[in-house]
């Protein structure tokens, strides 16, 4: 069992539980409702508060702020929390808020996801495994971001918006609708450029499914009908795994309009 170590010119308040091997710095508070789990390490000057549960190994720096309060007026300090699974990295000046009782109460992030400096998590996202906000993006109130996204340095996603698994948002673009799994979205107002060619490549995705899905982008930008029936013409068929998963993700509910391309 690994000894934790909590600095003395640390707070930590009354009822919070601290895992085993935990590594807490000089300044930082922890509030009484907060969970650590084991071998969680807080840098110097970390906050984290509210209704917090932090995952197994994962390190947070200075400066960041984790579970307070929504930056919503529509908020009245109901009993809301935040949950970040196990082995993510939230660097510097991170800010992550607990939900709202209107967009479910929870906030979620996955595991092994890399937060980097100044990036924002605001209330009620769902964030996936393998996410990586670059510094200073955000991500309004109700995203969704499935697994292995990459969101851009300076970039914003519009509220309520749901970007696919594999995405990529490039730098300094504002997404304001839905963008589909493996999508390249880059420009300040964002356009589905393409396809994210270079994630699939790292990923080991074989040539015969990037090919499939190369002609299913083809098809939704330029096949006949609107964007939905080029859908599940392309669902029919197809036979490739990853174009199904765009195809689910295309006829899915959502509360925003696509980008296309």
């Amino acid at each position: 069992m690994t000894r934790t170590v909590i600095h003395p010119a640390a707070i930590v308040e009354d009822g919070a539980q601290i895992g085993d091997g935990c590594k807490i710095g000089p300044f930082c508070y922890i509030g009484p409702e907060v969970v650590l789990g084991p071998r969680v390490e807080l840098k110097s000057h970390v906050v984290v508060t509210g209704r917090t549960a932090i995952g197994d190994d994962s390190v947070v720096f200075s400066f960041a702020v984790i579970g307070e309060i929504p930056q919503d007026l529509k908020f009245r300090g109901e009993q809301t929390s935040l949950q970040i699974g196990k082995r993510n990295r939230i660097r510097e000046h991170v800010t992550m808020n607990c939900g709202t009782e209107g967009g479910g109460g929870i906030t979620r992030v996955g595991d092994d996801g890399l937060f980097m400096a100044g990036c924002h998590v605001a209330h009620d996202a769902q964030v996936g495994d393998r996410v990586i906000l670059v510094n200073n993006s955000a991500l309004a109130g109700h995203c969704i971001i499935e697994d292995e996204v990459i969101v851009g340095g300076l970039s914003g996603v519009h509220q309520w918006v749901r970007i696919g698994r594999g995405a990529i948002i490039g730098a300094v673009s504002m997404v304001t609708n839905d963008v589909i799994p493996y999508g390249l979205v880059q420009g300040p107002r964002g356009k589905l450029d393409g396809l994210n060619l270079v994630g699939l490549k790292r990923r080991g995705v074989s040539r015969a499914d990037i090919t499939a899905l190369r002609a299913a982008f083809q098809m939704l930008a330029q096949g006949e009908g609107a964007f939905a029936d080029r859908a599940r013409k392309l669902g029919d068929e197809t036979q490739s795994d990853y174009v199904r998963e765009i195809v689910t993700f295309i006829l899915g509910e959502s509360d925003r309009h696509f980008l296309t391309p």
